[in-house]
């Protein structure tokens, strides 16, 4: 199952507490304070790692506590300090911390960052010793670690973002591209997750179907919507299935712009997709040029055909090449 948010509570460890202790010598009745001092509760970081699917081993734990610290011990030594605790989350995480309202992002891969810090230690007996008090009895607990409710969301980083009507062939081009084995059926939804694929070293995201009315939150409208929000380039896929090619194209772009006006600025080309359904070659160019009207960058296709998909991979690398070296909204 695939989980993009979640709520948790995390607590940093607790410090140890001081102690009150005595030195023990031959024939000496009564040595000083040797109290040692508690060691420091372990902190917690967060960790950012490529498995989109991090957040689904969490589902059913919902409480993460790093690890308390000893307390302080005889001779004047420090108890040990609580280990740090990891919390490895997916790339693309935003972290919100539910009392303070501070934001966190991950978005490379190995970035490790503190949530919260573990308790200061408590001071035993000998840190009190002076030259009016040479047997103190004072001593001080530890402090308790940081913790808080934390909001965890996660958008999909990615170079080029497949989008499109349900059946417009998103996961068969990624399938293509990055030889994935994604699900693939004719009926709307196959795709109940954001599937990953590399191409020429770029990330490729399949994003699932989007449909009339999905920034209200129809269909899987919401849950994925957001994961467009930080894919630089967006393919929109468009079968000729449809009748109206037009519509298909105006209802994904009506759905993105009512959601996040910004995403209507992202780079973007026009993939028509199922170019089989379609014998007659003529009638395809038609097609092509009526809808560079919208937008001049456009290719068909068919994944029936190996001369088509390398077409494809071709227009796709060089697009990728030449938004590279210009700048791109994100």
């Amino acid at each position: 199952m695939f989980i993009d948010e979640l709520i948790i509570h995390i607590k940093a460890g607790k410090g140890g507490d001081g102690v009150v202790r005595w030195l023990h010598e031959k024939d000496k009745e009564f040595g000083g304070p040797s109290g040692g001092d508690g060691g420091r509760g372990g902190d917690v970081f967060a960790v950012s790692a490529r498995n989109l699917n991090l957040l689904a081993r969490y589902r059913n734990k919902k409480e993460f506590c790093a690890e308390n610290a000893e307390n302080g011990k005889n001779n004047n030594l420090h108890g040990a300090s609580g280990r740090n605790l990891e919390i490895l989350l997916p790339i693309g995480s935003i972290i919100t911390n539910k009392q303070t309202g501070e934001k966190i992002y991950l978005n490379k891969e190995g970035e490790k960052i503190l949530l919260l810090k573990g308790g200061n230690g408590g001071y035993g007996n000998e840190h009190f010793k002076s030259s009016i008090n040479q047997r103190p009895k004072e001593f001080t607990k530890g402090k308790l670690g940081e913790e808080a409710d934390f909001y965890i969301e996660v958008e999909l980083i990615a170079d080029v973002g497949l989008i499109g009507l349900p059946n417009s062939g998103k996961t068969s081009i990624l399938n293509e591209l990055a030889n994935t084995r994604g699900k693939v059926g004719d009926y709307p939804f196959t795709t109940l997750e954001p599937n990953l694929g590399e191409y020429f070293g770029h990330i490729i995201s399949d994003i699932p179907g989007l449909i009339k009315g999905a920034a209200e939150g129809k269909g899987l409208g919401h849950k994925f919507l957001r994961h467009i929000r930080r894919v630089k380039i967006l393919a929109h896929l468009i079968s000729l299935e449809n009748e109206d090619l037009d519509e298909a194209y105006k209802i994904i772009r009506k759905e993105l712009g009512r959601f996040d006006k910004e995403l209507l600025d992202k780079k973007e080309i026009i993939v028509l997709t199922k170019t089989d359904l379609i014998k007659d070659e003529k009638t395809i160019e038609k097609i092509i040029k009526k809808m560079q009207k919208i937008n001049p960058n456009i290719i068909a296709l068919t994944i029936y055909d190996d001369n088509s998909v390398k077409k494809f991979k071709d227009f796709l690398h060089k697009f990728l090449v030449l938004c590279a070296n210009t700048s791109i909204t994100a």
